[in-house]
């Protein structure tokens, strides 16, 4: 349903002499089959919506090349605008108006007669579960109530491919799982899901596959469970923020327990995270007796020690160098 070959985008940023280029996708190459959910994985910056942009028609790429549902992007981008629906980080909606009003004006703006478009807003009232303030002006609505709005606009002419951009930012929890639960049933309609997150919890829960994107390039691809099976071990979490001092008389400075523990010949790797050491072991079950004499041994002792298996913001640690969640 969508396929991009070497799609790149630059901005120029300033003016004059002081005036720089910024290479915002840097040729980027994926493809995504019809009925997968993807996400699109990355920090703020790293050309995750632009490349959503380039896709939606929004913005020309500076070069490469995409199909969606087989029409090309740069040869016929209207056609291409008649196979997808976009819904963007920003609310699209009017204050004034009503889920109901907007869905309807939608709906005739894709060329359906009154009728269909009552018709489909209704339908949409009802899929989305928005019939108990479908009536009420835009801006007595929750965030929550907002998006699922705002998605039901996006897919209210039935498009083949739905871009969504950051779906869940700013929702409380609740609102998130029920988001995840709208796009899992656009998904069993038939529609191919692409949407941008930086929530690792969400790239992993609610997605078939995912792109890391880090740079303007992708720096990792493939299914959560496949991308996290390549950090073989376990992870071990060393709290160091709240380390005692055992005794005075040692030197208990958070970098030397971080070097300490990074030149131990059970640990593979490791990467000192707000006060947190990562350490990456073969068995955890046996790392922990180690790092905990390790510690204890220079008089450190650690506010807490967690286990677990490798994660995606491993994944991203493990390609960058640095972790998403910075």
């Amino acid at each position: 349903m969508i396929e991009a070959t070497g799609l790149r985008k630059s901005y120029r940023v300033g003016r004059g002499r002081s005036a720089s280029t910024v290479e915002a996708v840097r040729g980027v190459d994926f493809a995504v089959g019809r009925g997968e959910i993807v996400g699109f994985l990355g920090p703020n910056g790293a050309g995750k919506s632009t490349t959503m942009r380039m896709l939606a028609t929004l913005i020309r790429p500076d070069g490469g090349r995409a199909t969606i549902a087989g029409v090309d992007l740069l040869r016929t981008p209207a056609q291409v605008r008649r196979q997808i629906g976009f819904v963007a980080q920003a609310s699209g909606t009017y204050e004034d108006s009503t889920a109901r009003r907007d869905l309807v004006l939608q709906a005739r703006l894709y060329g359906f007669g009154k009728a269909e478009a009552q018709r489909r807003a209704e339908a949409a009232i009802g899929a989305f579960q928005l019939d108990d303030f479908a009536d009420r002006r835009i801006r007595t609505y929750s965030g929550g109530q907002r998006r699922r709005l705002d998605v039901a606009l996006g897919v209210i002419h039935s498009p083949q491919v739905i871009f969504l951009d950051e779906p869940t930012a700013g929702l409380d929890p609740p609102s998130r799982v029920r988001m995840w639960q709208e796009v899992r049933r656009l998904r069993a309609e038939g529609m191919t899901v692409f949407l941008t997150t930086h929530y690792l919890d969400e790239a992993d829960t609610l997605c078939d596959r995912v792109s890391i994107i880090d740079g303007g390039l992708i720096v990792a691809e493939g299914t959560p469970s496949d991308l996290k099976r390549e950090i073989s071990g376990d992870v071990v979490a060393v709290d160091l923020t709240r380390a005692d001092v055992v005794d005075d008389a040692v030197d208990t400075d958070l970098p030397v327990a971080t070097k300490l523990l990074a030149e131990q010949p059970y640990v593979r790797s490791s990467e000192a995270v707000d006060g947190t050491l990562r350490l990456y072991v073969d068995s955890a079950a046996t790392a922990i007796p180690q790092i905990m004499r390790t510690l204890l041994g220079r008089g450190i002792e650690p506010g807490a020690i967690e286990a677990r298996r490798p994660s995606l913001d491993d994944v991203f640690l493990a390609k960058t160098g640095r972790s998403l969640e910075e």
